[in-house]
Formats: C-alpha cells, sequence, structure tokens
C-alpha cells in the first residue's frame, strides 16, 4: 500500500516523488499518482477482476485516504494505460464511472481531476441500471428513433411490406367485420391454422390442425409453456449466448437458469449432457437456424446427437424458430427429425412481418396443446382474430413470398457491408451467418463489452452488449449487431474511434 507520511503536503510533488522511488526528483506528481495506482493494484496479483474495476478502486482508496486531494490531476488516459499495463480502453471506462459517480471531474482538453469534496453521487440501483432484461427492452422500445439502436432486433420500417399490410388493413374494414368485435376461437382462427398446417409441411413436419395453437407471438407461447411445464426453483437449459427476452422471463417465474455453451454447429451436446445430470434438468429451449444473437445453425450431426441425448435423458426440447422466415435456405430444425414427439415447435412472424401484430404459434403434440389451450382461455381468452385474419391474407395472397426473396437480398447486402465495417474496425466475427440479420462480435482486449455501452450511449448508438445474452447475466466481450442499422455513419466513427485506440496501445 502506498503510504505517504503526514507531513507531506499535496503540493510538496518533490517530497512525494521521494517518498515513492526513492529517486531523484525528476518526475511530474501526475507520474507519482500512476506510480502509486501501480502499488495499489499490485497488492493482489490474484485479482482476475476487468482492469477498469481494479482502477476504479485503486483510485477510489487513494481518494478515501487523502492521498489523491481535491483538485489533484490524475494522469492521462494515455499515461495511466502504459504505467498499469492495461488498455485505453480501461482507463477511460474507469475514469467515466468515477466520474458518474462524483469522485472525478472531466474538464474538457485538460483531463481529470478529483472533484471537490469527491461527494458519491447516488447512483440508479444496480438491479434495474445494470443490463437487466426488462430495462434493456424498455429503453430500446421508449427511446426516440433518433438513436442508432444497431444492438436491436428489429429490420427498418421502410424494409417492410407496409404497402400489403395497408391494402389488407382496408379489404378488411369492409364486408363482415365480425372479427372487429369477437372474441377468437381457442385454437386460433382456422384459415390461418391451415396454412400454418402447410407452411410446417414445407419444413417437413405431419401434423393435424389440433396439434398448432395460434399465440400472441413467441412470447405468449414461451409463457404458457412454461406455466405448463416448469415450477419454481426448477432447473432449465438455455444457450449461452442466447434469448434475453426468454432468460428474463425464466428468471421472473423462478426457474434456475442452466447455461450450454453455444458453438459455431450448435450447442455443445456433451455440456448439455452433463449439465442435465448434474441439474437434474428436464427441458431444453434452443435455436436450431439463424440463432439469436451469434446467428449460428445446428449442423444436421449436432441436431441428431441433440435428439439422441433428449431421449437417454428424457428431455424435453422447446425449439423457437423466431427467425425462420429470415431463412433463405431452411436449413434443419428438429420438428422435422423429431415430428414433435420430444419437440416443441415456436414461432412467429414479428421479424419479418411486423411487430406490431403479434401473431405467432405452437406445434406440438395434441396432449400438450390441448393443456397449453387451457392456460390461453384462462390466462388471456383468445388471440386477436383480426390479427391472425390479417396475417393469414398476407401469407395467402401470394405477396408474402416474393416480399421475402427482397428482404433476404437486402439482408445479404446489408450483411456484407456490416462485415466489411467491423472487420475494418479489427472486429473479430464469431461466425459468417448464412442468413439473418444479426453479427456476434468483439474486440480482442476488451474482456467487457459493457466497457464500450455508456461511450457509445454518448455518441446516440446503443449497443447490444453481450451481457444480457447470457443466461444470468454474465461479463462477456461480445456484441449483437443488427446488419440492417450498420449503415449509419454513427456507428464507423464510434467504432473507428475504439480501433484508433487499440493502434495507439
Amino acid at each position: 500500500m502506498l503510504k505517504v507520511p503526514r507531513e507531506i503536503g499535496p503540493d510538496n510533488s518533490a517530497a512525494i516523488v521521494r517518498h515513492c522511488t526513492g529517486q531523484p526528483v525528476v518526475q511530474s506528481f501526475m507520474a507519482i499518482v500512476s506510480q502509486g495506482l501501480i502499488v495499489e493494484l499490485g497488492q493482489r496479483p490474484d485479482d482476475t477482476r476487468p482492469a477498469a474495476d481494479r482502477i476504479c478502486d485503486a483510485v477510489l482508496r487513494q481518494i478515501e485516504r487523502k492521498v489523491l486531494v481535491s483538485g489533484t490531476r490524475l494522469p492521462s488516459i494515455r499515461a495511466m494505460a502504459a504505467a498499469c499495463g492495461t488498455s485505453r480502453h480501461a482507463v477511460v471506462d474507469a475514469y467515466d464511472r468515477l466520474t458518474a459517480q462524483g469522485y472525478l471531474d472531466a474538464r474538457p482538453g485538460a483531463g481529470f481531476y478529483v472533484a471537490e469534496g469527491h461527494r458519491r453521487l447516488a447512483p440508479e440501483p444496480e438491479d434495474t441500471r445494470n443490463y437487466d432484461v426488462a430495462w434493456l427492452i424498455r429503453e430500446v422500445l421508449e427511446t426516440s428513433d433518433d438513436w442508432l439502436k444497431v444492438g436491436g432486433p428489429w429490420l427498418p420500417d421502410d424494409w417492410m411490406d407496409v404497402e400489403a399490410m395497408q391494402q389488407v388493413v382496408r379489404s378488411l374494414g369492409r364486408g363482415d367485420i365480425t372479427h372487429l368485435t369477437r372474441y377468437g376461437p381457442p385454437l386460433g382462427y382456422l384459415p390461418l391454422r391451415r396454412e400454418l398446417q402447410g407452411m410446417m409441411a414445407r419444413l417437413g413436419v405431419e401434423l393435424g390442425l389440433e396439434q398448432i395453437l395460434t399465440t400472441g407471438g413467441t412470447s405468449q407461447g414461451f409463457d404458457l409453456i412454461l406455466r405448463s411445464l416448469i415450477k419454481p426453483g426448477d432447473a432449465v437449459l438455455v444457450e449461452d449466448p442466447g434469448y434475453y427476452n426468454l432468460f428474463g422471463y425464466l428468471r421472473f417465474h423462478g426457474a434456475r437458469l442452466i447455461g450450454v455453451p453455444r458453438r459455431v454447429d450448435g450447442p455443445d451436446v456433451d455440456a448439455l449432457c452433463r449439465l442435465a445430470t448434474e441439474h437434474g434438468a428436464r427441458i431444453f429451449f434452443t435455436q436450431s437456424a439463424l440463432q439469436n444473437p451469434t446467428g449460428s445453425d445446428t449442423s444436421p450431426a449436432v441436431a441428431h446427437r441433440l435428439l439422441q441425448a433428449a431421449k437417454e435423458l428424457d428431455l424435453i426440447l422447446v425449439e423457437d424458430d423466431t427467425y425462420c422466415d429470415l431463412d433463405p435456405i431452411q436449413g434443419v430444425r428438429l420438428a422435422t427429425l423429431d415430428q414433435l414427439d420430444r419437440v416443441l415447435y415456436v414461432r412467429s412472424f414479428s421479424k419479418a412481418l411486423s411487430g406490431s401484430l403479434r401473431v405467432g404459434f405452437v406445434a406440438a403434440s395434441r396432449e400438450l396443446i390441448d393443456n397449453l389451450a387451457n392456460i390461453k382461455v384462462l390466462s388471456s381468452i383468445s388471440t386477436s382474430l383480426f390479427g391472425e385474419k390479417l396475417v393469414c391474407r398476407l401469407l395467402t395472397d401470394g405477396h408474402y413470398g416474393r416480399y421475402l426473396r427482397r428482404m433476404h437480398e437486402r439482408i445479404v447486402e446489408a450483411r456484407n457491408s456490416a462485415l466489411r465495417l467491423l472487420r475494418d474496425a479489427g472486429m473479430e466475427i464469431f461466425l459468417e451467418p448464412r442468413g439473418g440479420n444479426f453479427l456476434w462480435a468483439r474486440f480482442p482486449g476488451i474482456d467487457d463489452a459493457k466497457q464500450l455501452s455508456e461511450r457509445a450511449r454518448r455518441q446516440g448508438v446503443i449497443l447490444g452488449v453481450g451481457e444480457v445474452f447470457r443466461p444470468n447475466l454474465e461479463r462477456s466481450p461480445w456484441m449483437r449487431f443488427n446488419v440492417a442499422l450498420c449503415d449509419d455513419p454513427r456507428l464507423g466513427r464510434f467504432l473507428n474511434q475504439i480501433r484508433g485506440e487499440d493502434e495507439e496501445d
């Protein structure tokens, strides 16, 4: 620990230099501060926390012990990074945190100084501000369109088939309008369910109409499944990384989330078997195609191994195929291989058609669908008959297929452009997806993407930090990018700024 004799005042830099180093007075007070921080940082060699956390603690300890007093200038970002042997990103993150908490003052063009009185400002509660899932969803939904929500899941409005939806809405407003006043049938609008039956047949899944239940998007589908199959305290296997909204709702329901590593070819089946046995889990949520957030596909070999493991372990598999319509190739599906024996298939039209319509469905065994329908009636009476008629008309009038082909072409062009942008910025790409609108990427040398989030926000950019895509909000260096939004100049400027700092390091 750095000890400064009581008689040495804050302006006596020569005495401090001699006390800290025993060397002639050839350094500035600023340099001595950085040396003092090195002493503080070096006291716990077993401390494996990110460098930004350790720098924050070191500065705070010296402020509390009056080694750093009000008005003291801290080392520059470059000097501190060099002195502590870490990246400039970590120092920027630490200084920004301390400034936000009221310990430091940031003076443009002059640096960072210990604040007068250095009183800590009360931060927002960590459990509601620190990348909590509900907070993230609300922020993305509530912030204005002026923000660049490059971490969000939605395609731009001008990519959607708005004209076709307007035509169908006008058509549904004429003639029989009972869909505007009545509840829908418990299993859902029959013509829509017939169309969904045909869509499943094109995926290679043969099923009866009584095996299809319409829902208010995949969110309600998950809700019904949780209410039917999962009790508070149950261990539930999920992909790591995976779908944050599902994770948040599982935690809200009282489930214990057990993360199964997601690889480029699908879930790690060996890890799944071990974790299922260790924790007594009986259900696994997975995405076989265009997985969110990585964009990866489950290979046929992994899919077969997963189904075999499910049989041996008596596991139920919930297959989330939300991004099916963004899949130009229609790759392997667990439901196709399993024919809904152990697999529950969940899907919606929110990503390619409209997030506002909230129309989805669950396909499963007759017995389970009957149980889910009972829960649906008790919890929400029915789904929107108007919305289901609208989606049915869009699916059957011939426009939807042509619209999806145009959408696939736009996504390919946007993805190629986004890949160039991220790679030019020095980012590592998890894999190059064959479809979908997500890229999963990281900056080498940055072990926690949260370091970049607040900096991006100050430039009007909301990042999809990897922490929220992990089952229990563990740290992550990765970030999700929506390729349809990566052409905004604000993202390029931000990435170039980070790249420039890396090059200086």
